[in-house]
């Protein structure tokens, strides 16, 4: 009975080491990678995060452009890309980041993507530049995501320098663009959960 014993509980070890491997590779990581210049986009970067976090299980990145590595994005199940609106256009450095990803043998292929932006003004390009950052993971294969509901189907957006929504005080960000941005963040990590889901 002890020898039975004995030999069971390396088993049992065994058994929950590996339990616990295959929890931590179905934890889902989502990266959150934004451009900001004057402070508005990353401060709707970080309400993405958030709602991203707020999804029992996933991982969550939040990284300006400028530090993501190759390997940040191979790794990632789930991109949510962020620029400020110039133009109706992203912004360079986005356009040069969103350049810069791997193509060959397409490794964003079937990962989820979505997207958020901050404009100066209403009808200022927000949605043509939310559309150009969905047109562009298109291109690499990717499963692009919206926002929750018809109020913000592109993903999410903020306006920063128009009545009744320019900056008050040390608000730069109205709290309703804030929460549209935690609620992009908690659509495409769940959405991302359950793709992933072995």
């Amino acid at each position: 009975m002890r020898k039975r014993q004995i030999i069971l509980q390396p088993l049992i070890f065994v058994f929950l080491l590996l339990s616990l491997v295959s929890c931590v590779r179905s934890q889902p990581t989502v990266l959150v990678a934004y451009y900001t210049r004057d402070g508005h986009t990353k401060l709707m970067a970080e309400a993405v995060a958030r709602g991203a976090a707020g999804v029992q299980g996933t991982k969550v990145k939040l990284l300006p452009v400028a530090e993501v590595k190759r390997q940040d994005l191979l790794d990632a199940d789930a991109i949510i890309v962020g620029s400020p609106v110039y133009n109706a256009n992203v912004a360079p450095a986005i356009s040069e980041f969103i350049a810069s990803w791997p193509f060959e043998g397409s490794p964003m292929r079937n990962k989820v993507g979505a997207a958020f932006v901050t404009a100066g003004g209403i009808s200022a390009g927000e949605e043509l530049t939310q559309m150009s950052l969905l047109h562009s993971m298109m291109i690499f294969g990717m499963i692009v995501v919206g926002g929750p509901g018809w109020e913000q189907p592109f993903g999410a957006s903020a306006i920063t320098h128009e009545t009744p929504f320019e900056p008050k005080g040390e608000k730069k960000v109205d709290e309703m663009f804030l929460k549209k941005g935690e609620a992009l963040g908690q659509r495409v990590a769940s959405i991302t959960r359950q793709l992933t889901r072995k």
